[in-house]
């Protein structure tokens, strides 16, 4: 029997904070909390930023520590040798977004495969992860999933794009380390579903190395893992998923209004979390094809796979089943599992403070529009913060 009340241990949960990071953590999820305050408070570091103010050293003091690891990769050794102290495994996401130009695609490459080579060296970082847009244009990967021919000049550049994806998951073959592709706006995902896929062909073979992401707020991602699996028992290669409820929610109903198409989002919260544990059974049912990372902040999904994993006979540090957390978030889930025996990562974002400014207004708006999540963090830091004074 699995214990139902693991995440409620939250001297586990916080055992890496200190007082003064378990306060700031307090601070900064009750400024969280309130949507007016998130609203201004992203618009007043929107425009400092723009205006050249000084800033960063507020910004980085605050809301960067809490939620990102450092400014570059060595900035987050001590991040991750900490992390591992507690048995849980980094993940170094390059968190710097919306680039366009051929040479900022290559810089990207160079990141994700010095940070492979990075893997290679630790034992705590087994998992590095990329955005099919950080290697190529929106434009292109568009313009592929509407069927539209490309042009000369297009061609090659998504060759180019085809030739970035293979050289970093050709490395991590060779470094045994696992790739994450990130999942994206549905009006682009096919273009990146063929590309990911062609890449499993090549090194799924005997083990697990890449995976795909699948956003279980789409009602057709489901049907889609299904048809995958009957292509890869076929053709002979595995399938690594990850699987996360999705982050582009509004910005997907609002197009398919404007365009006058069904949505691809699930009706509703509940509709999603069905989804999302449809797939995870699904999933944990065929273990031997599909390879999982369990992205997911939702404590009952995860006692859930907890359930399935002992039904199934799945041992807890079976590498083919991985559970994820962002930095900064859902301790409670991150470190009570990793203590009780389960595979864990922690992704934990790192660029330059300017770069990652998205990033981090995108984390502050999803927690103040998932309900219950900042409730959640700031109910268990007061649990904390009283049992320290007892």
């Amino acid at each position: 029997m699995i214990n139902r009340s693991l995440f409620e241990d939250t001297a586990t949960a916080f055992t890496l904070k200190s007082d003064s990071e378990l306060e700031r953590a307090y601070f900064l999820f009750k400024m969280i909390s309130h949507q007016p305050l998130v609203r201004i408070g992203t618009a007043a570091t929107n425009f400092a930023l723009k205006a050249h103010l000084p800033v960063e050293g507020l910004i980085r003091s605050t809301v960067f520590d809490h939620f990102c690891g450092g400014v570059n990769e060595e900035d987050c050794l001590s991040v991750i040798d900490k992390l591992y102290t507690e048995k849980v495994s980094s993940v170094l996401d390059y968190s710097v977004e919306g680039k366009e130009v051929e040479n900022q695609f290559d810089d990207a490459v160079e990141k994700i495969l010095k940070i492979i080579n990075f893997c290679d060296e630790r034992e705590a970082m087994p998992i590095v992860v990329f955005k099919p847009t950080g290697f190529g244009r929106f434009y292109l990967y568009q313009k592929k999933t509407e069927g539209k021919a490309l042009t000369k000049s297009e061609e090659e550049e998504w060759n180019r794009i085809v030739g970035r994806f293979d050289a970093v998951c050709r490395l991590a073959k060779e470094k045994d380390v696992e790739v994450l592709i990130d999942g994206e706006e549905s009006w682009m995902q096919d273009a990146a579903d063929n590309l990911v896929e062609e890449m499993m062909r090549r090194y799924n073979k005997e083990v697990t190395i890449v995976y795909n992401t699948l956003q279980t707020y789409r009602w057709d991602r489901l049907d889609y893992l299904k048809q995958l699996h009957e292509r890869a028992k076929q053709e002979n290669f595995k399938i690594g998923m990850k699987i996360v409820r999705g982050a582009y929610m509004e910005k997907e109903r609002e197009r398919a209004l404007e365009k006058n198409y069904e949505s691809p989002i699930c009706e509703n919260k509940k509709a999603t979390d069905d989804n999302f544990n449809a797939s995870l059974r699904y999933i944990l049912d065929h273990i031997n094809d599909i390879s999982i990372f369990i992205g997911t902040h939702n404590e009952e999904s995860c006692y859930l796979a907890m359930e399935l994993m002992e039904a199934y006979g799945i041992k807890k540090d079976d590498n083919n089943v991985w559970f994820g957390q962002l930095y900064g978030m859902s301790d409670h889930i991150s470190f009570n599992l990793a203590s009780d025996g389960y595979n864990v990562a922690k992704y934990i974002p790192f660029g330059p403070v300017k770069d990652v400014m998205p990033y981090l207004i995108r984390r502050a708006e999803e927690n103040t529009s998932v309900a219950g999540q900042t409730s959640r963090e700031l109910s268990l830091i007061k649990k904390e913060r009283k049992r320290r004074k007892l």
